[in-house]
């Protein structure tokens, strides 16, 4: 008997939406005077602005719900569930970079943190593509982010060792 494709797919969509925004929640509640602290610090000259993260990572967060939907739908795929473990604990992983970094001014820790998260990244690029190449294509705008933000915690960090630890 072939496995089924889950019954309320659209319910499924909402859930990981809500896993994916609930991390962003989190994340952003250690980022409440982020933008301050991230303006006073000394930065690289290709840093952003501290407005362009809130959109970017809107956009993230949306398409990394859908790519975990439609590895969630392939009911019965070698691979899936631990295509999905891999995101949750890579998602987690997000969540804590910025009670690390903008809570806590841990910038060792952060980096740390978002070096993990980017092997995580890719294992759960490559288990999502093996799964639906789709979802695996979805993420590599998050990786893309995280390849860049890992260079400029990095840059941050060793330019603000007072402040970051």
């Amino acid at each position: 008997m072939a496995p089924k494709t889950p019954s309320h797919p659209w319910l499924g969509l909402a859930g990981w939406w809500l896993l994916s925004f609930a991390a962003a929640a989190i994340g952003a509640l250690a980022s409440i005077q982020a933008a301050a602290f991230y303006g006073q610090l000394a930065q690289p000259s290709w840093a952003p602005p501290a407005s362009v993260f809130g959109p970017v990572w809107t956009v993230l967060y949306a398409l990394m719900g859908v790519a975990a939907w439609l590895v969630w739908r392939e009911a019965g795929q070698p691979g899936r569930r631990g295509a999905l473990v891999l995101f949750v604990v890579q998602l987690a992983l997000n969540a804590l970079w910025s009670w690390l970094f903008f809570a806590w001014h841990l910038g060792g820790w952060a980096f740390a943190d978002i070096v993990v998260l980017w092997l995580l990244l890719v294992a759960t690029v490559v288990a999502f593509w093996r799964v639906r190449a789709i979802a695996g294509a979805l993420l590599l705008p998050y990786l893309a982010w995280v390849s860049f933000a890992t260079a400029l915690n990095w840059a941050v960090w060793r330019l603000n060792p007072s402040v970051l630890g």
